[in-house]
Parts: C-alpha cells; sequence; structure tokens
C-alpha cells in the first residue's frame, strides 16, 4: 500500500516530464495507475483486512499505518476508475500539453488513494491537505490570468484549508481522549467524555466543509470555473466525497452518541434539499451540476451518518452509484462547451443531433441519478428508501428523501432538456471521440453494474455487518411490490411535475454570479470581515519595530517557560542538588573565551557604525566555536565558524544598502530600564535552564549508545553517522526544505526582473585588462564591479584566484573524511562555497558567474536527486517498507598507487548534501548579488557599466 502511494509520487513527475510533447499519450499512460488500483482494489474485495506499517520513529510514536477493508475498497474503485477516465478525457479536451495538470491530477490520485489507506488520523490529515493543495492548482492554474479563477482557487483553498484545521483539532481531542490515533483502534474502542464529543464536532465540520454541506459549500459552485475532467474527478467523484468518507469511517464507533445522529442527518438534509432547489433553476450546466452535487452529497451523508446496517448498504452503493453518474453529466458539459463555445442553456439548441453518443450517455447517466432500473442508482435508492421506512423520527427522514429524490429528478431532466433538446443549428459535427468514450465508459458502468447488485454485495456487506442490526436487508434489483418501489415512482412522478412547473424556462440571469443568495455573499462578508479585524489587529501589534518584537518574544519566553521553570526549580519535585558542586570552567581556556564573548557583545551594544556592530558580533560567533573545541565538539565547531563566516560576509553585503551609523538613540527611560530586564531575564532564564537540565537527568545519556552503534558501523563520526545514516529520512526532509527555500530566495530576489544575457555575451566579459590591470593583464575572468564596491584590488583577486581551488580540494577531503574524521557532506558544501565567495568579493556577480561550473539550480536538483536515489536503493535492497532507508553497504576495491580502497554507499548520499548546500549557497549569493549590482550601479552608473544594468539592459538579474 505504501508502494503504492509513492509510486503516484513517482507517476505525477515522471510521465508528464517523459511525454509532455504528446497530449494524449501523456494522459492515457498517466491514467494506467488509477486503472490498476482499481482492479487492484476489486482483487481485493471481500478478502478480509490488510494491513501495513511503516515506521519512522518508533519510540516516538512516529509510525504510518495503512489499511484496506471493505470502505476503502469501494472509494479505491471509485478513485482509480474514475481517475482513469478523467486523465483519458484530459488528453483529448485540452487544447494544449498541459503536463502541470496531468501531474497534479496523477498526484491528487494518489493523495486520495493515501486518505482511504491511511489507518492514523494524522497520516489522513496529511493527505486530506494534499487533495486540498491540488485542488487549489487544478483551479487556478488553467487560467491564471483570470481573475475569477484565482478567486475560486483562493475560496475553496482558504474554506476546506480552515475547517481542516478545525479537524486537525478534532482529531488531537479524539487521539488524546482515546489513548490513540490509529482509527481502527478508536472504531474499536471509542472514547468517550466531554472532550471527545468536541472533538467530534470539529471533526464533523471539517468533513462537511469538504464535501459542500449547506452553509459551507459555496466553494464548490465557485470551483465549477475549472476544466471539465478536474470538475468531473475532484468535484463530483473523489475529492468531495473525502468528508463522506470520513463520516463512514466513523460511523460504526460515534453514530449511537448524542451529537452524531441529529448534527449529520439535519445537515445532509437540508444540504439535500436546498441543493436540489437551486439546481433546478440554473442555466448555466456545469452550475446545475454543481448544486446538483451538493444536493446528493446530503443524501450520502444521511445516510452514511444514520448509522444503520440498511442506511450503511444503501450508502456504499450510492457513493458509487453517484461517481459513476455524475462525472460522465460533468464530462458531458464539457464535450457540450467544447463544441459549441458555450454551456449557456439559453445559447444551446440541438445538440442531440450534433452529439448523439453524448447524448445517449448522458440520458443514461441521468436515469441513473434518478433512479431508474435496472440501473446502479435504483438499486441505491431502494436500499436508502428501505432504511427510513420503519416509523418514528425516521419517517421524517424518509419523507426528506422522497423529496430530495424528486427534486433530482426535476434538475436531471433539466439538465437534459438545457444540453441536448431544440433544433440543430448548422451541419452535424463531428462526434469527438476522444472525449466522447471515456464519459460513456463510467455512464455504460452504472448500467451493468445494476446486474451485478450480488458482487456488490459481498464487496460492501463487511463495513455494512460493522454496524450491528439486523442482517435481513440485501442488495437487489427487484424486492418485490412494496413502499420502497412506490416511493420511488412518486419520486419520480413528483419530479416530472417538478420540472414541468418550474424546471422548462430559463431566467434572464448570468450563467454563474459570485455574489448572490447562493452562499457567495456570505463567504464574501466571512472573508472582509477577517480581513478587517486583521488589519485592526496587526495596526496595533505589528508596529515596524524590531526591537519591539523581540521584547514581546522576549517576555514571552519568561512569562510562560519561565514560570514553568522556577515552579519546578523550588517546587515539590525541584531536582536535588545535594553532591553537585558548581564550577567556572573546566579548562581556563573556557574562561578566556567568555570574557570575549561578553566584551564583544557589550561591544555591539555600544557602538555606533553597523559595519562595527557585525564584526564584533561575528566575535561572539567565532568565540563560541572556540567554547565547541574547548568541549571536544570539533564537527559542531567546524560547522560553526564556517557558517558563521558565510553568514559575517552576507551581512556585509546588505549593509551596502544601510547607513553607516545607527539612527540616534531616542529612546526612553522606561523602554531602556525593560529591554535591560528583559536582556538580563533572558540570559538568566537560559543559563538556568541548562543547569537544572542538566541536573534533573534520570536516564542514561544516550551518547554511549550511539557510540556502541558507530562501532558496529565502523565509524568515528558519530555526528556524521546520525545525521547520515541512522536518521537519514530526516535528514532528507531537511535538505529538501533547503531547496525549497532557495527557490524561494529566487522568487523573492529576483522578482520581475530580466534573465540576464550569458557572460560570454557581455560586453567585456572574458577580455584581459579592463580596470584591474595595467598591460592588458588581470586576475580576474570578466570586468565586473566588486561586491564591496569601489575598485577592485589586484592582492584579492590573486588570492582568490590562488585559494579557490585549495579550498575546493580541502572541501572534497572534508566530505570523504567525514566518515571516521571530522567532516560530512554540509560542512564541506559550506567550505566550498567560501571558494566561490572569494571570488565573488573582488570580482562580483560577473566573476562568480565565470567561476560557477553550472547553474545553482542544476547543484540543487543533482544533490536532492542523488540523496534520494541513494537513501531509496535500500528500500530496494531491503523491500520496501521493510528495509532501512539508506542501508549502508561498503565499497572495497584496489586500485593502483593508491592501494585497498574502502567507500560506504553513505558517502553518496553525503555527496548529494555537499551539492545542495552549495548550490544554496551560490544561489543566495547571485541572486543577493543581483540586487546589490544594480542599485550600485543606479547610485553610480559611470563607475562600471560595460553591460547597460544601470540603463535597464537585459542583465537586470542573475541566472537561478
Amino acid at each position: 500500500m505504501v508502494t503504492l502511494v509513492l509510486a503516484y509520487a513517482v507517476a505525477a513527475i515522471v510521465v508528464p516530464w517523459a511525454l509532455r510533447r504528446h497530449r494524449l499519450l501523456m494522459a492515457c499512460a498517466a491514467a494506467v495507475l488509477p486503472a490498476a488500483t482499481a482492479v487492484w482494489a476489486v482483487a481485493h474485495a471481500g478478502g478480509g483486512v490488510l494491513t501495513e506499517q511503516v515506521s519512522w520513529a518508533a519510540d516516538l510514536g512516529l509510525v504510518i499505518d495503512f489499511r484496506l477493508d471493505a470502505l476503502s475498497v469501494v472509494m479505491l474503485l471509485l478513485i482509480g476508475g474514475v481517475g482513469a477516465v478523467a486523465l483519458c478525457y484530459a488528453g483529448s479536451y485540452l487544447e494544449r500539453s498541459e503536463a502541470l495538470m496531468v501531474g497534479t491530477l496523477v498526484a491528487f490520485a494518489g493523495a486520495m488513494t493515501g486518505l482511504v489507506l491511511a489507518d492514523n488520523l494524522l497520516v489522513l490529515y496529511v493527505f486530506w491537505e494534499l487533495t486540498t493543495l491540488a485542488s487549489f492548482i487544478l483551479i487556478g492554474t488553467t487560467n491564471p490570468e483570470r481573475a475569477e479563477d484565482r478567486r475560486a482557487a483562493t475560496q475553496a483553498l482558504l474554506t476546506t484549508t480552515a475547517f481542516g484545521l478545525v479537524m486537525l483539532a478534532g482529531f488531537v481531542l479524539l487521539g488524546q481522549t482515546g489513548g490513540t490515533y490509529r482509527i481502527s483502534e478508536l472504531v474499536a474502542d471509542p472514547p468517550g467524555g466531554a472532550a471527545a464529543e468536541v472533538g467530534l464536532v470539529l471533526v464533523l465540520l471539517g468533513a462537511f466543509a469538504k464535501s459542500a454541506q449547506m452553509p459551507l459549500h459555496a466553494w464548490l459552485p465557485a470551483a465549477m470555473v475549472a476544466p471539465s475532467p478536474v470538475s468531473a474527478y475532484l468535484h463530483a467523484a473523489a475529492m468531495v466525497k473525502a468528508g463522506i468518507y470520513l463520516v463512514a469511517r466513523l460511523s460504526p464507533a460515534f453514530a449511537e452518541t448524542a451529537l452524531w445522529r441529529p448534527t449529520v442527518v439535519c445537515v445532509g438534509m437540508v444540504s439535500l434539499l436546498a441543493g436540489g432547489v437551486i439546481a433546478l433553476r440554473k442555466d448555466d450546466l456545469k452550475a446545475l451540476l454543481a448544486y446538483g452535487t451538493i444536493s446528493q452529497l446530503g443524501f450520502l451523508m444521511v445516510l452514511v451518518g444514520h448509522g444503520t446496517r440498511t442506511a450503511a448498504l444503501a450508502g456504499l452503493a450510492l457513493l458509487l452509484a453517484h461517481g459513476l453518474f455524475k462525472a460522465p453529466l460533468f464530462l458531458a458539459a464539457g464535450v457540450v462547451e467544447h463544441e459549441a463555445g458555450t454551456r449557456n442553456a439559453r445559447e444551446l439548441s440541438g445538440m442531440w443531433r450534433r452529439l448523439p453518443v453524448t447524448a445517449v450517455a448522458s440520458a443514461a447517466a441521468v436515469a441513473s441519478m434518478i433512479g431508474l432500473p435496472p440501473f446502479l442508482g435504483f438499486v441505491a435508492k431502494e436500499a436508502a428508501f428501505e432504511a427510513f421506512a420503519h416509523g418514528g423520527w425516521d419517517a421524517v427522514v424518509l419523507a426528506g428523501v422522497v423529496a430530495g429524490s424528486a427534486l433530482t429528478t426535476a434538475y436531471g431532466v433539466r439538465f437534459l432538456h438545457a444540453a441536448f433538446s431544440g433544433d440543430a443549428d448548422g451541419a452535424r459535427a463531428a462526434e469527438p471521440w476522444g472525449m466522447t468514450v471515456p464519459l460513456a465508459v463510467p455512464a455504460s458502468a452504472g448500467f451493468i453494474l445494476g446486474f451485478l447488485y450480488g458482487p456488490l454485495q459481498t464487496m460492501i456487506a463487511p463495513y455494512a455487518d460493522s454496524l450491528g442490526g439486523e442482517a435481513g436487508y440485501k442488495l437487489a434489483l427487484w424486492h418485490g411490490f412494496g413502499l420502497p418501489l412506490g416511493l420511488s415512482a412518486l419520486a419520480i412522478g413528483a419530479g416530472v411535475v417538478a420540472y414541468l412547473l418550474f424546471g422548462r424556462s430559463y431566467a434572464a440571469e448570468k450563467p454563474f454570479a459570485w455574489r448572490g443568495p447562493d452562499g457567495q455573499g456570505g463567504y464574501y462578508g466571512v472573508a472582509r470581515g477577517i480581513l478587517v479585524g486583521a488589519h485592526a489587529v496587526t495596526k496595533r501589534m505589528q508596529v515596524g519595530s524590531l526591537p519591539v518584537y523581540l521584547g514581546v518574544i522576549g517576555a514571552t519566553v519568561l512569562v510562560v517557560p519561565g514560570t514553568a521553570l522556577v515552579m519546578g526549580t523550588f517546587g515539590e519535585k525541584s531536582p536535588d542538588l545535594a553532591g553537585y558542586v558548581l564550577h567556572a570552567w573546566d579548562d581556563p581556556v573556557q574562561s578566556v573565551l567568555g570574557a570575549v564573548v561578553i566584551a564583544c557583545g557589550l561591544a555591539a551594544m555600544l557602538t555606533r557604525r553597523r559595519l562595527t556592530a557585525a564584526l564584533v558580533m561575528a566575535g561572539v560567533g567565532y568565540a563560541i566555536g572556540g567554547l565547541f573545541v574547548a568541549q571536544g565538539a570539533p564537527d559542531l565547531a567546524l560547522t560553526h565558524l564556517v557558517v558563521e563566516t558565510l553568514l559575517l560576509i552576507t551581512l556585509v553585503l546588505v549593509m551596502r544598502r544601510l547607513p553607516e551609523y545607527f539612527p540616534p538613540r531616542r529612546r526612553k527611560l522606561s523602554a531602556k530600564v525593560a529591554t535591560g530586564l528583559i536582556s538580563g531575564g533572558l540570559g538568566a532564564f537560559l543559563a538556568s535552564f541548562l543547569v537544572v537540565a542538566s541536573l534533573s537527568r534520570t536516564d542514561k545519556p544516550a551518547g554511549p549508545g550511539y557510540a556502541e552503534l558507530a562501532e558496529e558501523e565502523g565509524t568515528d563520526n558519530i555526528v556524521n553517522m546520525i545525521l547520515v545514516e541512522t536518521r537519514a529520512l530526516d535528514t532528507l526532509g531537511e535538505i529538501t526544505v533547503v531547496a525549497v527555500a532557495s527557490m524561494g530566495v529566487i522568487s523573492l530576489v529576483l522578482s520581475g526582473r530580466r534573465r540576464p544575457r550569458p557572460v560570454s555575451e557581455d560586453p567585456g566579459a572574458g577580455e584581459p585588462g579592463g580596470k584591474l590591470g595595467e598591460g592588458g593583464r588581470s586576475w580576474l575572468a570578466t570586468s565586473g564591479r566588486p561586491a564591496l564596491g569601489g575598485a577592485p584590488m589586484v592582492p584579492a583577486a590573486a588570492a582568490a584566484r590562488l585559494l579557490g581551488p585549495a579550498i575546493l580540494v580541502f572541501s572534497l577531503y572534508l566530505l570523504i573524511a567525514g566518515h571516521g574524521r571530522p567532516g560530512g557532506g554540509f560542512v564541506a558544501g559550506l567550505v566550498a562555497a567560501m571558494a566561490y565567495v572569494l571570488r565573488y568579493l573582488p570580482g562580483g556577480r560577473r566573476e562568480l558567474e565565470a567561476a560557477m561550473p553550472v547553474r545553482p539550480g542544476v547543484l540543487l536538483g543533482s544533490g536532492l536527486g542523488l540523496a534520494v536515489a541513494t537513501g531509496a536503493a535500500g528500500w530496494a535492497m531491503g523491500g520496501f517498507p521493510d528495509g532501512d532507508f539508506l542501508k549502508s553497504e561498503y565499497l572495497k576495491f584496489a586500485l593502483p598507487l593508491l592501494g585497498d580502497i574502502k567507500l560506504s554507499t553513505s558517502l553518496f548520499f553525503d555527496l548529494g548534501v555537499y551539492l545542495l548546500v552549495l548550490g544554496l549557497v551560490l544561489t543566495i549569493l547571485s541572486t543577493l548579488g543581483a540586487s546589490l549590482d544594480k542599485s550600485a550601479l543606479q547610485e553610480h552608473p559611470d563607475e562600471d557599466d560595460p553591460a547597460g544594468e544601470a540603463s535597464g539592459g537585459p542583465a537586470e538579474g542573475a541566472r537561478p
């Protein structure tokens, strides 16, 4: 199961990239994996429960659980089957190759697969939000220049994400009260109490928003700006079913609680009736289907939330039937719009003659939707009527279900009339078979499955039986004459009458409006209120003063954890200090370094010059690095010193844009006193915390255990072993964040800038002489402007040329030696970056670009790819998920002159980290250098402007 989810992640990237020039082939190839998922789910139907577990950090309870049961099988059949159809349809529907859309659809299918297989609330939440992200991308990136599309994508994102966070809070309450986050265990032994009930309400709010239940429905009609395959897959068949699935998953445990059944049934009933009424008055085909979807989702919510066996049978049968009739209707609306250029009912006429196959397939889908035999929709609706045909309060629910079914008939007929009725205008066009065949497949499946109610019963029964109750009712096409059959006939007859009375006319209104009585006004009102409130708060809190922000943070630390520290230190459970003697230092050098830290800190506080403050603060950092050395942590010290140097250089570069002196201090005495108290309090808090933490140890130190593990692994560098071998998966996550952050740096710094010409095309690039040398000789490769301003000095340029190769060689030594000595990929990458910093300082961005072997983006991508490939090889050798990520193996071979060589496979992972860190620093230097160079040239346009940047030439930005 985990392999299946990962296969979707790989396919989402590889298939669009490999086949992006072949639109139809790309879409059909992407459909293979969802289709295989549906086949795999059917193969496991009725075969019991499958479980799988991936241990991430078992000691911390971080375990990824997956579980396949009857409910998951039904959802996977829907996700895989409709997903394959929608992808094949997209290959012909899209006007051009949309690799992003196809890749995102595949990624969405993988997220939905993970969601329905997850047996852990937190894992389910992760996949839940991934589906939201995919919906946002698919809605907003099709026509990103259209404001309507951007608004719709934002509305869907804000609504579902906000209530997703509410749902997460409910998950936490349920997990904490139940003592576990495993869903199967919570269902088997549901928690009780007020906290659990509050958690249930929060979970239901998230489910209602995701499944567009009123009044949280407005995002779904707005999302109809997305292309038809997106609407058919996400907003009809799959994503909107996530809330239905969550309610169905938890119903066996919580249906009998006081809040569950009344809440779910009432919300579902309102959505069923109100959605049907609004759909009956819509002229836009997709808007009509959108409100019809809200109505049907309300019906499903009533069935799966009722908590009885027959209602569960009906709910899962209708869940499958809904995807098989609503998806082809959305696809049919796309075909009509594609061929006619509109989906407005007032502008359509005679499409049944132009698109006869599409019309027949749509009629079959509508027949299943309104419940005509022998379609699957009829089987499901008969079961639904039977579930509530027992008197009492169920009679009220039954009346609402019959009324909702009548409305379904009315707007179903209205859709057929709006899309295909009337006289044909113009010659008959060729049927677009690339779109018609995919939509005919699910419509036909709804007809075929109506006869296969026996296998369907076998598939669904294990879930329905978990709800208890009598096991007498079974799905069937014919149960004889009785109340359900009579109610079916009544609903269809009443629906036809409602259509004749209210559904044949088309009001003179826009096909789709953002504001109005259909929920959009409420959404915009809430959004405006939040923005006004946020502005009122930030106007008082975000005053634009960094000292104020730091003061608030420091005061919060003193009040919250500081109070806890004092209470813990002097309370009943205070640490026993007897036998402990505090002493000032372990080695006299520590006192000297401590004095340097104090002196540099005071100097930074008293100086008026920004550059001086930066230098003395760097002195604090270097002295702390010396303390690491004195404490026997050379790896940490080496990394700290290199990072401190890079930060100092970056800070000095940025200070070119700032005044030389700090502004005069005009703070009041009270502000100075508050600053002193907070600063002194923070120092005392940190010192006290470290002392108390060291004296409060109850367990054995972890260091000796790592030392034993390092001896087993044959390494002497314990820090590098932890980062690269025992916690490689965590390191991979961290370097992925680094790669994403570098992309953010490029976006922020170079936003709106044009790409520069290559260095070789710049006037004067590579020419000897320039402004540096006399007699036509220069130590620089280009005649670029120095990073720190002024004329480049020959000694600095010469030092850069001479020291650069030596530093690079030293970085390679640190990389290779990191397995047994101080070093490793991270610090080696930083040291290698120092070589390019030396090239950048005397020659600026041009010199840096001339020295770089490849673009920083190539280093980032290759480093991340190498790390992933090296780690995944461990899974491949050990069998996923049982194998370890990054399984260390040793490669031994003999070379002439060098003798026997022994290399660990973890070295290649470290090499990926090395390349990524180097790429990150080069990215920051090149982008920051572009901004600084442009600013300097604007201030001094006559000093050095060989490429014309100051006049807006093409070299305004650094290549990323």
